[in-house]
């Protein structure tokens, strides 16, 4: 796990991605300014670098105009002078979400009423693809609504769409030092390294993605569930969610202890899947885990230290010592393990059921806490899940009916 998401785990309500991450950018082109210029170059927003003085603010609040019902935030301005003349650029930044319909407008006007600017630039990066009827292909589409406003005010304002990966990619390609390394592997793991083009292997991924999931769904199938659920009191929903594969690379099975809250849960199934890396091979297992706001926290995260310290080569710790965070063990081994079986299937569901085992076993003999099963309902689609990236006292939103089982 990177720097930056530990740092990001440490915030005690839904995480603030997007201000997160724009203050960590912001800092860094403050630091390097010959990469915000070069970047700045490489999309042609700028064609002059003989700037004497370059500011970087984040969060810069700006009084409404005569036409504007609300004040303005700005994500990042920087302001370039070389003495004689100043040209200033906002740059607006989204991760999850997309610009408040009139947001991008407004933002041009204010743009276009600032006194004493040569270039007014706005900048609009996402990390998505915005279908949004005004910024259709505005990066190159000189009919684009958007950009066809921005020319029309006077003074003018020149707006530019673009799209994280880009960034991604060019700063790989012009630094190494450690700071942009730990930016790097925080935008693989948020999704921002992603380009517009298919390759081979999604071309494959694209082929054989119903055989795939079919393999998979098979060793979570009846059986395994059946186990999971005797073990410990149920089944979320009842199968595995693509949900969870989309926002935190992992497809599994799970349930909870802690009732009517997730505070205390378990998942079974497939980890580790979406590496950056070709090379990685995900991983299989059981995870158990624990929030920072769990009442009975210091107990639980005493008995998976014991577990650990007992048991180094079956068990893995995750988080244990970061507060506060989410804290968990898991019994787990890599999918490239099972290649060398006959038959894939077979051995990946024996597997998962020495977990259930496994995980059942540890929690008789290290866990004084006492665990209640719930046995559970979903009321809603688990395709219907939140990002598991802001997770606070409940997994995916499952809206659930909760009996303690006796």
């Amino acid at each position: 796990m990177s720097l930056f998401t530990n740092l990001l785990n440490l915030h005690s309500g839904n995480k603030p991605r997007e201000d997160f991450f724009t203050e960590i950018v912001a800092y860094f082109l403050s630091l390097n300014k010959d990469i915000l210029i070069d970047w700045l170059k490489h999309h042609s927003i700028i064609s002059d670098d003989n700037y004497s003085s370059i500011k970087i603010s984040t969060q810069q609040e700006h009084p409404a105009l005569a036409s504007h019902t609300e004040d303005s935030r700005f994500d990042i301005v920087v302001e370039l002078s070389n003495g004689l003349s100043t040209d200033v650029i906002f740059i607006e930044s989204k991760i999850g979400s997309t610009a408040v319909p009139g947001q991008l407008e407004k933002y041009a006007d204010i743009l276009s009423n600032l006194p004493d600017v040569k270039h007014r630039i706005l900048i609009y990066i996402t990390r998505d693809y915005d279908p949004k009827d005004e910024l259709k292909q505005c990066d190159s589409d000189p009919e684009s609504a958007i950009k066809d406003y921005c020319l029309k005010l006077s003074p003018k304002v020149k707006f530019f769409q673009l799209r994280w990966y880009q960034f991604y990619s060019f700063l790989k390609e012009h630094t190494s030092d450690i700071l942009a390394q730990e930016i790097l592997i925080f935008m693989r793991k948020n999704g921002m390294s992603s380009t517009n083009q298919f390759s081979s292997v999604d071309l494959l991924t694209m082929v054989n993605f119903n055989k795939t999931l079919s393999l998979m769904e098979s060793t979570l199938s009846e059986e395994v569930q059946q186990e999971f659920k005797l073990a410990f009191g149920g089944v979320i929903k009842g199968a595995a969610s693509r949900t969870q594969w989309k926002w935190d690379e992992r497809y599994i099975i799970y349930t909870h202890f802690s009732p009517s809250t997730w505070d205390l849960w378990c998942g079974l199934g497939y980890f580790g899947l979406n590496p950056s890396n070709l090379t990685d091979y995900p991983y299989l297992g059981i995870f158990l885990q624990v929030s920072h706001r769990f009442g009975q926290r210091t107990k639980i995260i005493e008995s998976m230290q014991k577990i650990i310290n007992d048991k180094p080569n079956l068990w893995t710790p995750s988080n244990l010592k970061v507060l506060p965070a989410w804290s968990g063990i898991f019994y787990r081994k890599s999918l490239q393990d099972f290649l060398s079986e006959e038959n894939h299937v077979s051995a990946i569901k024996l597997f998962f059921q020495e977990s259930i085992k496994e995980l059942k076993t540890v929690q008789e003999q290290y866990f004084d806490f006492p665990w209640k099963g719930v046995s559970i309902e979903a009321a809603t689609e688990a395709d219907r899940e939140e990002d598991p990236d802001i997770l606070s006292s409940s997994i995916g939103g499952v809206e659930s009916v909760v009996t303690p089982l006796k």
